[in-house]
């Protein structure tokens, strides 16, 4: 393991245990061809310190599902990130002051996984059945650089940019929606703020979770009954402050709140 791959780890480690954002960290990752294996590599020293001290993986996200984004980082393809347990927030309930750096929320649709998913190669049918229902839900996304200047190596490194994630409580089948055609909306207190569709995310969010199915069982890392997948945005990211209320309604799938503490 390169000095440089410690150094960037410990620069984002330390950001986030002192709640002060660091500087981009994408220089000591390098920009060579293998950059993104690199910056997974970074990822993988925090997740294995943070496993360590207790926290338990519960699920992955997927994050630069938009092509809009994809193309303002230059990227072909999403990211994944770990999600842990106490990331989790009910619908609803109350995000403390602090919990989340620079936080910015988007809807997304969640699926939770029932059977292994191994496969070198998974197709859409795989997912399907392999999937135990989906829940509307929010991620409150966060990055622990500085003015989110970032670019695929800093947010890969920084754990795909994540920081909790709100789930909804009435769990829905898949047959019982439709995952493509489903509008999104999100409001802040009554006000429209994001407008999309299932579509957005990477036009199926079904074909996100092949990608993220195929990239775990690669890297060794294969999803399990109980995983939850954050499939990807459905719309616009906005930025969260203090006293703000988000809710999102998904058709087929019902809404989820995030409710942020106030100042």
């Amino acid at each position: 393991m390169s000095n440089h791959l410690q150094q960037a780890a410990d620069l984002l480690w330390n950001a986030h245990q002192n709640a002060q954002a660091c500087t981009p960290v994408r220089e000591l990752i390098g920009g060579g061809a293998d950059h993104v294996a690199a910056a997974y590599a970074v990822q993988k020293i925090n997740t294995d310190r943070w496993l360590a001290q207790g926290r338990r993986l519960v699920g992955r996200k997927i994050g630069l599902t938009s092509k809009a984004v994809q193309k303002q980082l230059g990227v072909d393809q999403p990211d994944f990130g770990m999600l842990f347990a106490d990331m989790c927030i009910a619908d609803g309930e109350e995000v403390g002051r602090g919990r989340v750096m620079q936080a910015k929320v988007e809807a997304e649709i969640a699926l939770i996984i029932d059977k292994p998913l191994t496969h070198g190669k998974h197709t859409i049918a795989d997912i399907i059945n392999a999937t135990a229902y989906a829940l509307p839900a929010i991620e409150i996304v966060g990055s622990r650089i500085a003015n989110w200047d970032i670019r695929l190596a800093d947010t890969i490194a920084d754990n795909a940019s994540s920081g909790l994630y709100v789930l909804g409580s009435r769990p829905v089948k898949l047959d019982a929606f439709d995952i493509i055609g489903c509008g999104m909306l999100m409001e802040r207190r009554g006000d429209q703020v994001s407008v999309g569709a299932g579509a957005a995310c990477l036009g199926n969010p079904l074909a996100a979770a092949v990608w993220l199915a195929d990239m775990m069982a690669q890297v060794g890392s294969p999803l399990q009954p109980g995983d939850v997948v954050m499939t990807g945005a459905l719309g616009p990211m906005v930025v969260a402050v203090a006293g703000d209320v988000f809710e999102a309604s998904i058709e087929g799938l019902g809404s989820v709140r995030a409710a942020f503490a106030a100042g």
